[in-house]
């Protein structure tokens, strides 16, 4: 494979920079192009829903890199731009601005957007979205004002944002078509620890309810009953930005398809971060996960693969949150439709927990921390091993995790 002349990357988010960083260190000189829609520099997403959506966060800490490194690093940035259009037989790429750029390599760091509730009043100006930092912003100062707010989904974002309104000082009421907070990653056992820690927070959770309208005043339920709010804050999901990809005849699935090494089916393109349904060696199975380490990790393989080196992206799953006094990591990835069985060592009512979901042969699909920390080492390796464990020693705490590890 010649090497490549020049690597256009259309994306404005985390894993857009990290490819950039990643093509540089590789030692890629030729011309690079990052392409992002907001006019903000590279940014990562995390503190958009936690620190900063609560004031505590200073928004210089959210850049990936400052101006000065790009310009360092000779990286052209084309921001408040998209890419709209791409010719993989051509080898170019057209922006909304009506430029042209040739491409020997592209990556594709489109993310994800968030999903629109398919409701009568879905537009109205009082519902909020959160995925940009015009959205944290505009989120924030709407919080300040507001006396109550309703969330519709109790997700990772409905909860983070539910715990940055309750610090606002307004009322919470949370709608949740499922039975519980987070019951499809969770289950019922786990779940109901962000059940009652945010109930002793004074959020209010109205589950198995389904919202039919949003009015000018709150959220009307099926049924009939009425939620009043200032405001409505909509985290019912988002899905990847595959437009790009679809409109070139790249191969998507629930995001854009690409192998272990990035590449989508066009030997050219790749894709990384929130957009990638990337195979995964060590899952054996194509994942797509919208998780802060894929958007900070997967671009190194990517480049190293755009460069004609070998790799494979094998990270497991991980992400984090925190809410109020609690603070979490979770690992590895239990596939759509399974039900394994937990195995809990330490304490749920007090909210210092390891929670294992094991398969039916005793091995650690996915693992949670909560308020223990420097343990995920050893939960990544115990789901690595691909070997049952016991379950007894697994739920003691006096036995050190790493004693469960085969030999």
């Amino acid at each position: 494979m010649p090497a490549p002349a020049t690597i256009v990357i259309a994306g404005g988010g985390l894993a857009a920079a990290k490819a950039a960083e990643a093509l540089r260190g590789e030692g890629f000189d030729g011309r690079l192009v990052l392409v992002g829609r907001e006019t903000h520099l590279p940014y990562e997403r995390p503190p958009l829903s936690k620190d900063y959506l609560q004031g505590t966060g200073e928004r210089d800490k959210i850049f990936v890199h400052d101006r000065s490194w790009y310009a360092e690093h000779d990286v052209e940035l084309r921001l408040g731009v998209e890419v709209t259009g791409i010719d993989p037989a051509a080898h170019r790429v057209t922006l909304s601005d009506g430029e042209q750029l040739g491409y020997d390599r592209l990556l594709l760091a489109t993310g994800s957007r968030p999903r629109r509730p398919d409701l009568p009043g879905a537009d109205r100006p009082e519902v909020l979205y959160l995925r940009t930092v015009d959205d944290s912003e505009r989120l924030r100062a709407t919080l300040a004002g507001a006396g109550r707010v309703a969330i519709l989904g109790a997700g990772w974002i409905g909860l983070e944002v539910a715990a940055a309104a309750r610090a606002a000082g307004a009322e919470v009421t949370v709608i949740e078509t499922a039975s519980a907070p987070l019951l499809r990653v969770l289950g019922p056992h786990v779940a109901g620890v962000f059940t009652a820690l945010h109930r002793e927070h004074g959020v209010t959770f109205l589950f198995d309810a389904r919202p039919a309208e949003i009015t000018g005043s709150g959220v009307l339920l099926e049924g009939g009953a009425h939620v009043e709010a200032d405001v409505v804050v909509a985290g019912v999901g988002a899905e990847p930005d595959t437009d790009l990809a679809r409109a070139a005849g790249l191969t998507v699935e629930d995001g854009v398809k690409v192998g272990a090494d990035l590449r989508t089916s066009d030997p050219d393109i790749f894709a990384a971060g929130d957009v990638a349904n990337a195979y995964h060696p060590l899952l054996g199975r194509h994942v797509r996960v919208e998780h802060w380490a894929n958007a900070l990790n997967q671009p190194a393989v990517a480049a190293r693969a755009m460069l004609g080196r070998s790799g494979e992206y094998d990270n497991l799953p991980y992400f984090f949150t925190d809410q109020y006094d609690l603070g979490m990591e979770y690992a590895g990835h239990v596939p759509p439709g399974r039900t394994p069985d937990v195995v809990v060592r330490g304490d749920l009512d007090a909210r210092e927990f390891i929670a294992f979901w094991l398969d039916e042969q005793d091995r650690v699909l996915a693992a949670m921390n909560v308020n223990i920390w420097d343990v995920t080492d050893h939960t990544q390796a115990l789901i690595r091993s691909r070997k049952p464990v016991d379950r007894a020693a697994l739920a003691d705490p006096g036995t050190p995790l790493d004693q469960l590890l085969p030999s």
